[in-house]
């Protein structure tokens, strides 16, 4: 099996991955500021630190591995979002139903998107004692100083300051990036601690009652539960600088180490639909929103889906978020599932829904992640597994089942519900989904096997869809449950097409049709400019 090899930002090379404690290796990665719901592009290291999270736990024990995901509580934004949203509050009121809602919902996301729980979730405003102790070394060690009401940290007293984002301190100016501030000895010199009005947030402090800054409280917390230097830390490339260059000068200086973390790990840019992600332009869409809405394609999607399609793209590159990408994971799932569905280890799967924790993923698989978590050689994997699964291969559809589940990609209870239309009735990928079925379901019935077909028919709900058996041996394809609520998702569909063969948008007028062909419903266009439909037969 290949050696762990990681790409490390702070060296700008890949390395082999020696941990400092093979029997507690520590990560730690930054979270969410939870004053509005994360969005899709907040996901992305959720997701990249889960999949290493995971192959860690493989490598060294389940035991061994402590991963810590900081939640921000503090900040001038929630501060703002909770005086707008609650006015007749009193403030710290205000702030804990911001904070709590946002929280809650970006856990929520989190597990949606088959994320494992970390270790430890530690928020800033518990550990404030923590942030305090390590400002009064920092002053103490001449690293540090009082101003105008402010503690700041020095950079001029850290010789190597900028070695991670390779930025020379003479190149910190003043100017659009960095305030002009008279109380401070350089422009680049940051904050630590700053008092509050009485209108604001505060705690109590040697240097009067405030809140700490932004940087301090990453270097208090991987403190409180990994220790003075750890073995890897993550995050999104725009945290490069400031945040994660600040934090490692607060930790060496305050602790006396050479380095913070030994590996920096660092997740590429995220845009959509080939534009950068914005309010303004009207594309800013957030988890929640993919989740559980049609904002973004026309239709809700699920976790899994939103999963394999931003593992797609290699971590360290940039990532254009499409519907063209969601439906290719869409339909490149439902193929997974559709092959292992009529199985032994499907079977196995729905009789104990734990049953892929006592396998081990394929070595080959571990191999493809152990190259930088080389998601590319990982697909390849799969696809060369399902090449051979749906040949009815009973060891290629265990290890497709299992590597799916350990890259958290498929849930073990719905295989039949893999699809995008996980959740949401009546809604699958733009694969047509009934010519997938049927073979499986004819060979059943062609077999007289009463218990496949059962099978079949149970997952085959999942998806919002039922079928008839022919006394001939034909299968028909139905809805299940609300027929009202599937009629008006089919009307909403073909007026949202009409839309756009009216725009002259036929590559939207295509995917729609392609998504209802999916759905088992065929298209009528008539000279009228109407169109009708019917259940497809």
């Amino acid at each position: 099996m290949s050696a762990l090899r990681l790409y490390n930002t702070l060296t700008r090379s890949k390395e082999d991955f020696v941990p400092i404690d093979a029997n507690n290796v520590r990560m730690y990665v930054c979270g969410p500021t939870v004053y509005d719901f994360a969005h899709i592009g907040n996901a992305r290291p959720i997701i990249v630190f889960d999949v290493l999270f995971r192959l860690l736990r493989h490598l060294y024990g389940k035991d061994h591995v402590t991963y810590v995901r900081n939640i921000t509580d503090v900040d001038d934004k929630i501060n703002a979002r909770a005086a707008r949203d609650f006015p007749g509050l009193p403030l710290n009121e205000a702030i804990a139903r911001v904070t709590e809602t946002t929280a809650n919902q970006f856990m929520a996301d989190a597990r949606a998107l088959g994320c494992l729980e970390p270790t430890e979730q530690p928020r800033a405003t518990d550990n404030i004692a923590q942030m305090i102790a390590i400002i009064e070394t920092l002053i103490a060690k001449g690293h540090a100083y009082v101003a105008d009401g402010e503690v700041l940290f020095e950079v001029g007293s850290m010789p190597d300051y900028g070695r991670l984002s390779r930025r020379a301190l003479d190149e910190q100016q003043a100017g659009a990036r960095v305030a002009v501030e008279a109380h401070k000895k350089n422009p680049a010199d940051f904050v630590l601690w700053k008092l509050s009005s009485e209108s604001e947030p505060g705690w109590d402090s040697p240097w009067g009652r405030g809140r700490p800054g932004w940087h301090i409280e990453c270097s208090a917390m991987s403190n409180r539960y990994l220790g003075e230097t750890f073995d890897i830390h993550g995050g999104g490339l725009d945290l490069i600088f400031p945040h994660h260059e600040n934090e490692i000068a607060q930790s060496r200086c305050a602790f006396g180490h050479d380095v913070m973390a030994n590996v920096w790990m660092h997740n590429g840019f995220l845009q959509v639909e080939g534009e950068k992600m914005s309010k303004s332009l009207g594309n800013f869409v957030t988890i929640h929103e993919l989740l559980a809405t049609p904002k973004f394609g026309a239709r809700p999607w699920a976790g899994h889906v939103l999963r394999h399609a931003m593992l797609m793209t290699h971590y360290r590159q940039p990532i254009d978020w499409s519907v063209a990408r969601l439906n290719e994971a869409a339909s490149e799932l439902n193929d997974f599932a559709i092959a292992i569905l009529d199985s032994e280890t499907a079977n196995k799967a729905r009789e104990n829904p734990n049953w892929e924790k006592e396998l081990a993923p394929s070595d080959q698989l571990v191999d493809a992640l152990s190259d930088d978590l080389n998601y590319a050689s990982a697909r390849s994997v799969l696809r060369g597994w399902y090449d051979k699964a749906k040949r009815m291969d009973k060891s290629a559809q265990r290890l497709l089942y299992v590597d799916c589940c350990f890259l958290g990609i498929l849930e073990p209870r719905k295989l039949g519900a893999l699809t995008q239309g996980f959740g949401h009735r009546g809604v699958t990928d733009t694969s047509n989904l009934i010519d997938k079925w049927n073979p499986a379901i004819r060979a059943a019935i062609a077999n007289a096997d009463s218990n496949r077909l059962n099978i079949l028919r149970r997952d085959l709900q999942l998806t919002g869809r039922d079928f008839e058996v022919a006394t001939e041996g034909g299968v028909t394809f139905i809805p299940v449950g609300d027929e009202t609520g599937y009629e008006e998702r089919v009307e909403a569909l073909i007026t949202a097409r009409l839309a756009a063969r009216a725009a002259k948008n036929w590559a939207e007028s295509d995917r729609i049709r392609d998504e209802l062909l999916a759905m088992g419903i065929a298209l009528k266009d008539n000279k009228d400019g109407t169109t009708t439909w019917e259940v497809k037969r």
